[in-house]
């Protein structure tokens, strides 16, 4: 189904409602923005790092395969919440069997929490890094100063501070340049990909699609064009106002490819800076985005080295929320809780001590004999592999009249979708195959 141009401007704007012809596009940008820039987080970049140190400019290509890939299925993810008003989890409940349901579910937060675990050990780190002190104290600090943010602050104003923290990703593409790059070699990697079968190969292969296409990042951007019709007095669930489509699908498709944009972007200047520096230097084993920052000192010298770790703070701080937020939703979607950030704290107590406690989990893990940073590769392979059931349900889903009424996905849509389903189920065959080898 292709969608129409957007309406031209009204020439008498309703009261109190706001629309311009022409939107800023800091205004249009939101769910997709800010869905993208925290795939960037300090796991993430853990992750990006370990590729290019290890295999230099080899695994360049997974991130420019992944990004029509990934705007597929965010672009289906928005939809699905534009459309019904519900998130994934809500949809999921109304359409498959409870058991199913519950896995994938639990599966989310177990993955999401762990995530969390090092994404607040990396910050209390790359903190101790730039100025000393004790770094479990600062993960601590972090992790109750995100949560008083989510909880308290008023949501509009809180989606404004998640976006200005965007640009905090902007350290990564600086650093790429006072590195010296070898930019012939890497516009080979980029087209010419040299693929090993071998079981190092396939593991960050996946860890890469998992970091990248990852199910926190579906039902996050899910619930955020649910919190959008929420917070507009104009908007309603597509299903019931389906006059609002060609506006609102064309607003999701340009902020989740622009979103997506950016973060592979990211990610891809990370790897690149990692291969041109670590891997060409021998250092091929980076457990942690942290350990990346401080091998970077060295080698190219101590203004790159503080740029990258000022950027692991930042994308810390963006993606903790979206973390904790996923989590919520998910459980509260699947147990009938009132759940939303617009939502007073006293009228979704549930889902506010959701975030908490999966928070403070987070921070636990780095003071329990739990490494969260070596689970944390591991995690990233497991969302990979999760990834697929969740891809699966979601394009059965968008894909049928009982869920989406007229607004099933289109052909164009559908098979990108798909693909990318292919994609991440055949790259976890691949892990499997070549395990024991």
């Amino acid at each position: 189904m292709s969608d129409p141009a957007p309406p031209k401007i009204r020439p008498r704007p309703h009261r109190g409602v706001k629309q311009p012809e022409r939107p800023p596009l800091l205004q249009v940008l939101g769910p997709g923005l800010i869905t993208g820039a925290s795939d960037d987080d300090p796991s993430g970049i853990a992750t990006y790092s370990q590729a290019g140190a290890q295999f230099g400019f080899g695994l360049s290509w997974v991130l420019l395969f992944s990004w029509p890939l990934m705007c597929a299925i965010q672009e289906i993810s928005a939809r699905i919440g534009r459309v019904t008003g519900r998130g994934i989890a809500g949809n999921l409940k109304r359409h498959y069997p409870a058991p199913v349901v519950y896995s994938i579910v639990t599966l989310l937060v177990v993955a999401n929490v762990i995530n969390l675990g090092a994404d607040l050990g990396a910050m209390g780190a790359a903190l101790k890094l730039l100025i000393g002190g004790p770094q479990l104290v600062y993960a601590a600090i972090f992790g109750l100063g995100t949560v008083l943010l989510e909880v308290f602050s008023r949501y509009s104003r809180y989606v404004s501070i998640l976006k200005w923290l965007t640009l905090s990703l902007f350290a990564y593409v600086g650093v790429v340049f006072i590195v010296h790059t070898p930019w012939g070699e890497v516009a080979r990697s980029l087209v010419i990909p040299q693929i090993s079968f071998t079981p190092a190969y396939m593991t960050v292969v996946v860890a890469l699609l998992g970091t990248t296409i990852s199910p926190y990042l579906f039902f996050w951007q899910a619930e955020e064009e649910v919190e959008e019709v929420k917070e507009r007095t104009d908007a309603k669930p597509l299903e019931r106002a389906p006059e609002q489509a060609p506006a609102e699908l064309s607003r999701i498709r340009l902020d989740t490819y622009v979103g997506m944009g950016f973060s592979n972007a990211v990610a891809l200047f990370i790897v690149l800076t990692t291969a041109a520096t670590l891997h060409a230097h021998g250092i091929t084993d980076i457990q942690t985005s942290s350990q990346a920052a401080e091998a970077l000192r060295p080698i190219a010298g101590r203004f790159a080295f503080t740029v990258f770790a000022i950027g692991i703070i930042g994308t810390g701080l963006l993606a903790l929320p979206v973390l904790a937020g996923s989590s919520a939703y998910a459980l509260g979607e699947t147990f009938g809780w009132h759940v939303g950030l617009a939502r007073k704290p006293r009228r979704a107590k549930a889902f506010y001590w959701t975030i908490a406690v999966a928070t403070a989990l987070g921070v636990l893990l780095n003071y329990s004999p739990i490494d969260p940073i070596k689970a944390l590769f591991w995690s990233a392979v497991i969302n990979g592999v999760v990834a697929v059931p969740v891809m699966v349900l979601m394009m059965h889903l968008s894909s049928h009249k009982t869920a989406m009424g007229g607004f099933q996905l289109g052909r164009g849509l559908k098979t990108v979708g798909w693909l990318a389903t292919a994609v991440m189920a055949a790259a976890a065959v691949g892990l499997i195959a070549t395990w024991g080898k």
